[in-house]
């Protein structure tokens, strides 16, 4: 057999991804240079959220988790509203538009907390002004993830299309560990200080998308990736959606319309609702069931392990799993993601709480980059932004859904100052999260019959 035929060595095959992306265009690498940055800024955000408005808005915890569903839910459901407008307006000038609203979100979100407004009462206007920040941060939000994705989408090809989503997710991940590291700044300027210090970077990467992804530079490459992956070089780098029809031919044409699409995403809820606890519960859970030790002094540690650990695993994980076929990578990483849920039923337990979150974390890169994959590359070209806002839908519920009921489940189960039953807590965790994988399996021959990839 001549050597250009001789099957790869095992060594090269997990190599070789690597060295494809690094050899991606600049359009590539600097959307993931902002979503790495905008990583750290949402988990940074998000991870002080319940902390901030119990202590700078005068909410209870109850409340402060209905505020942070509001945020982390409504990004979702923003991306199923707005997501098909990056497809009018383009990948780069909706990835600008998105950036500009989170600035000035982000300003009244820390305006809130720190200019001395009353905070009695749920309509107080610190709660008012909080809310409005978080609601044009929702507007942000409808357009940025569409955006960064469809970019990955539009610039790769077949050999590096696998580990570009892997690679962004685990930029995006990085981000999100580097909180970790905030807890001298917290002790220095408080919560409220770090939410202007966030702005201000949010701002920072505006200029940085403005500079980096310029016009020329982005459709030349969206131009070099069509040839390469053999559609017509004459085309548009980012074609034009269709006009608008009437409704039966909406319906026929929406994604929802396939059964077999909508149980694919929707099945995915129980188990998600493991990452709606790594900001919901595990702050308030790590503080207060550890107070006094240094994890209970740190809690950003723990809480932000995961994004370390999914920044070093879903390159690898995506290396050796790239020809590997998604809806089994989809059963097995679910139930990797949710059983070790049920090591935490012991009780604390430091080496089993981070037992969890390294097994959980693992389950984690196996399966969701390559979700995010199958629904960008089987996406129409011209709705591909509406195709990723849809299938973020599911995630939109699993944190409404979470919020409803996390709040309670703190305040019962691990009360400040009162008796801690943490293992119940969690026991219940678990057994919503094992839902999907059990649902994955049950339903793995009527999924095979159209199921693409």
């Amino acid at each position: 057999m001549p050597d250009s035929q001789a099957p790869a060595s095992p060594l090269r095959q997990i190599t070789q991804p690597f060295v494809d992306a690094a050899r991606a265009p600049r359009p590539l690498w600097g959307n993931n240079l902002q979503y790495l940055m905008e990583g750290f800024l949402y988990f940074g955000i998000i991870n002080y959220l319940v902390i901030y408005c119990v202590e700078n808005i005068g909410t209870n915890e109850l409340q402060a988790g209905w505020v942070v569903t509001v945020l982390a839910g409504g990004i979702t459901f923003s991306q199923f509203l707005f997501g098909g407008l990056v497809d009018r307006w383009g990948v780069r000038r909706g990835l600008m538009i998105a950036l500009g609203l989170l600035v000035v979100g982000r300003a009244f979100l820390a305006a809130a907390g720190t200019l001395g407004l009353s905070t009695e009462g749920a309509w107080s206007p610190a709660f008012m002004t909080l809310m409005v920040g978080i609601g044009v941060i929702l507007l942000g939000y409808g357009l940025y993830e569409p955006a960064s994705y469809s970019i990955v989408r539009r610039v790769t090809t077949p050999k590096t299309s696998a580990m570009g989503f892997a690679m962004l997710y685990a930029l995006m991940n990085l981000g999100g560990w580097l909180p970790s590291f905030l807890s001298p700044a917290r002790h220095a300027i408080g919560i409220g200080g770090l939410f202007w210090v966030f702005t201000g970077l949010t701002a920072v990467t505006l200029l940085l998308v403005a500079v980096i992804l310029d016009r020329r530079t982005m459709d030349d490459a969206m131009a070099a990736a069509r040839v390469e992956r053999g559609e017509d070089p004459e085309a548009p780098a980012e074609p034009k959606p269709a006009g608008p029809g009437g409704l039966r031919q909406w319906l026929r044409e929406h994604p929802m319309a396939d059964p077999r699409f909508s149980f694919f995403i929707f099945v995915l809820i129980p188990v998600q609702t493991l990452f709606a606890h790594n900001y919901l519960t595990m702050p308030l859970y790590v503080k207060r069931v550890y107070e006094g030790s240094w994890f209970g002094d740190n809690f950003e540690f723990i809480v932000n392990l995961n994004p370390l650990l999914i920044f070093v695993l879903v390159p690898i994980v995506a290396a050796l799993t790239h020809k590997k076929d998604i809806y089994r990578l989809m059963v097995v990483g679910t139930a990797i993601m949710a059983t070790p849920t049920f090591l935490l039923a012991f009780g604390p337990s430091v080496p089993l709480l981070i037992t969890y979150i390294f097994i959980m974390t693992l389950g984690e890169a196996i399966w969701q980059p390559r979700f995010l994959q199958y629904v960008a590359e089987t996406a129409p070209e011209d709705k591909m932004g509406a195709y990723l806002g849809v299938a973020r839908l599911p995630w939109f519920l699993t944190k409404m859904i979470t919020g409803l009921y996390a709040g309670w489940f703190l305040m019962h189960y691990i009360p400040e100052g009162g008796p801690m039953h943490s293992g119940a807590m969690w026991f219940w965790h678990g057994i919503v999260a094992v839902t999907t994988p059990i649902l994955l399996v049950l339903a793995t021959r009527w999924m095979r019959k159209g199921f693409k990839g």
